[in-house]
């Protein structure tokens, strides 16, 4: 049953506090893990804790994936834009492989997927397209192609959740990629046209939906799915 917290409540943490990491919404006070918001208790396999908020602007936070857009280019940094109060740094060090002289050439407009590296009310926040106990990009960098769908900040996480049932709802209907941002947006590419749309607008239309709805809402696109497939069929065979 999820647990909602208000701001100054204190919250129960796992059974192994060392290993806690802390999500938005919530602090380290005296001790104690504290809310400083209203919203649901979340936890996910990773020791990770955060409160699951009605909030439409995105606050970063360290270690989150976010779908960053490049707004100006600069001798050593790129400012772009994740959707919070201030734009964001990208260093163009800040991807495998790069030194300086083989820098990555992203222009103005171009989408990226990162992580947020420093976080701090006092400072502009700073992504990276690098893993740091990796050292690779694994999956991170420019993303080319396919559509961004920007939603609540809710269904951002719900979707990162594992066994995520829109995504796979949507993986059994047909291939796709997806890349998500904890700032309200999501990346989606596929084979066709069609299918990025079909995927998109079931993802805005999932986003507050309550969760009985889904299976309804998943056999009512797997119906247009097919009928689009059949349409397909017999234009091949005449």
């Amino acid at each position: 049953m999820a647990t909602i917290a208000l701001p100054g409540d204190v919250v129960a943490v796992p059974d192994d506090p060392a290993a806690l990491r802390l999500g938005p919404g919530l602090t380290q006070l005296l001790g104690a893990v504290t809310a400083v918001k209203a919203g649901l208790v979340c936890e996910d396999s990773g020791n990770r804790l955060w409160l699951n908020a009605s909030q439409k602007r995105y606050i970063p936070s360290v270690g989150e994936p976010v779908l960053a857009v490049v707004q100006a280019k600069h001798a050593e940094n790129f400012r772009v834009d994740i959707g919070g109060p201030h734009p964001a740094l990208l260093p163009v060090l800040a991807f495998e492989g790069a030194t300086k002289r083989n820098r990555p050439n992203l222009d103005v407009g171009a989408l990226v997927y990162a992580r947020v590296s420093l976080a701090n009310k006092d400072m502009d926040p700073e992504i990276e397209c690098v893993n740091p106990a990796t050292s690779k990009a694994d999956g991170f960098g420019e993303l080319k192609g396919g559509t961004v769908v920007k939603c609540s900040l809710g269904m951002c996480r719900s979707l990162m959740a594992k066994n995520s049932p829109i995504l796979e709802g949507l993986s059994s209907l047909f291939p796709f990629e997806t890349a998500i941002g904890m700032n309200g947006r999501v990346w989606i590419n596929a084979e066709t046209t069609r299918q990025i749309v079909l995927a998109a607008n079931f993802i805005r239309a999932a986003d507050g939906a309550p969760p009985s709805r889904i299976p309804s809402m998943l056999k009512a696109l797997k119906k247009r799915v097919e009928e689009t497939d059949d349409g397909d069929d017999m234009d091949a065979d005449s």
